[in-house]
């Protein structure tokens, strides 16, 4: 090959392994990922990239896995600064009781703010790339996610009730349209619309949160079928189970995020499949909260498309993603009875390009394939308590967490560098969240 046939590019990644995702179920050994830009411009053999590119960065990586950046598709970032504060408790005591109270209270710009930021940076460490948020004064979250170059989710709150955020649903669609109309265009930023569940979000607001989706293109992400008493208490006051309503209403479509979808019918997953909306898998939080446990076998076997999420630190009580990942393959095995059920491969996509499904980004994100955007990540696997490793899917989802992750690249821009943050100063942030603990504290002692 002659001089003039080899390609500039800006870094190359030489990988030990590489789970690209696409191909599905397949480990490569002695990879290059180029990185030209925000793109991926090409995944090949290490001998075929020394033929062909010349970069200007190399990384030598020869005990990791690089494989796609993880997509955590349902959280509440702010609720971080709430980590452990009201444990072992049922949901609806654990909101009403204790997790609202403790909003009104606190919750403020500078509380998301802070939150936000100590959220990204677990989410960052634990190979977390995009993320998906519902949660107050959505605004700061964007800015927060958009300045250290974070993709994320926005789904700005609906509730029939007044909260920190607005006075009313009315309020809240015309903040939230406002958001939606500031970020559309973004490539970091998606913002969406976050009813919060079918018992505090009435008919009128869901009808409207629909015609704006239908107006903007911006997704639709709702808590549904969480727990046994959601449901029937809907069918004793409506005479009708929460998805056929949201389906009447025109909630259910292929812009819709159904989260934690634990009481699940046959009839349901029937409504799930003819309408392609996406599930949105929470096992963490709903082990803790004993919530339910989601048929994932079930959902999958019939084509519905299942990504993954830590929910928030206040319920589950961490945003490591690899972890949530392992619980889901362990619990779907359980759930089915079958320990065939839900492989590591299949548990990997769940956390990656099925997120970017449910995004409608998959075009772009989820797998590291030529063209794409350079979002990707290294995990380390020489730890000796994890040896000796036969198979590194296997290893990813049953024997590593998330701290083995060395590095993180978002747009081509490193995040991770040999596992410190690089846009995030952790020791001032510290600082700030050492000062939330004590005031918190301060006002549960009185």
């Amino acid at each position: 090959m002659t001089a003039d046939t080899i390609t500039a590019a800006d870094i190359r990644i030489n990988a030990r392994w590489l789970i690209p995702i696409e191909p599905h179920g397949v480990v490569l050994e002695h990879q290059a990922v180029i990185i030209q830009g925000a793109k991926i411009a090409a995944v090949l053999p290490a001998t075929q990239a020394d033929r062909e590119f010349r970069t200007r960065e190399t990384i030598n990586l020869p005990h990791h896995v690089v494989m796609p950046g993880l997509i955590n598709m349902h959280g509440h970032a702010g609720m971080s600064l709430f980590r452990g504060m009201a444990d072992d408790l049922p949901l609806m005591t654990w909101l009403n009781d204790h997790i609202w109270p403790a909003e009104g209270r606190f919750v403020s710009e500078q509380f998301i703010a802070d939150g936000t930021q100590l959220a990204m940076a677990e989410m960052l460490r634990t190979g977390t790339t995009t993320f998906s948020d519902m949660y107050f004064f959505p605004e700061i979250v964007a800015q927060m996610a958009h300045d250290t170059g974070m993709r994320a989710q926005v789904c700005f709150p609906l509730l029939d009730f007044p909260t920190v955020w607005g006075a009313g649903p009315d309020e809240y669609i015309r903040k939230g349209e406002a958001l939606i109309n500031s970020w559309k265009d973004d490539s970091y930023i998606m913002p969406a619309i976050g009813p919060h569940a079918p018992y505090t979000v009435s008919d009128g607001p869901l009808t409207e949160a629909v015609a704006l989706s239908e107006r903007t293109g911006a997704r639709i992400q709702i808590h549904l079928h969480e727990t046994e008493f959601e449901v029937a208490d809907a069918v004793e006051k409506q005479d009708k189970r929460p998805i056929e309503r949201l389906a009447g209403l025109g909630v259910l479509g292929p812009r819709t995020q159904c989260v934690h979808m634990t009481q699940v019918s046959d009839s349901d997953i029937a409504w799930l499949v003819n309408t392609g909306a996406h599930v949105i898998h929470c096992p963490e939080s709903n082990l803790k909260l004993a919530s339910g446990l989601c048929p994932v076998h079930r959902l999958m076997e019939s084509g519905v498309n299942l990504a993954i999420g830590t929910d928030g630190a206040a319920s589950n009580n961490d945003l490591d993603l690899f972890g949530e990942t392992r619980t889901a393959a362990m619990v779907a095995k359980v759930v089915a009875n079958d320990a065939a059920v839900l492989s590591a491969h299949q548990a990997l996509q769940m956390a990656t390009l099925n997120g970017a499904k449910a995004l409608g980004r998959e075009h772009e994100l989820g797998s590291l394939v030529a063209g794409k955007l350079a979002d990707l990540i290294a995990i380390d696997l020489s730890d000796p308590f994890i040896q000796p490793v036969y198979d590194p899917a296997s290893h990813l989802v049953y024997s590593n967490h998330g701290r083995a992750v060395t590095h993180s690249w978002i747009n081509g821009v490193p995040q991770v560098q040999d596992g410190k943050l690089t846009r995030i100063d952790v020791p001032d942030l510290m600082i700030r969240v050492k000062d939330w603990a004590g005031k918190i504290r301060e006002k549960q002692a009185d």
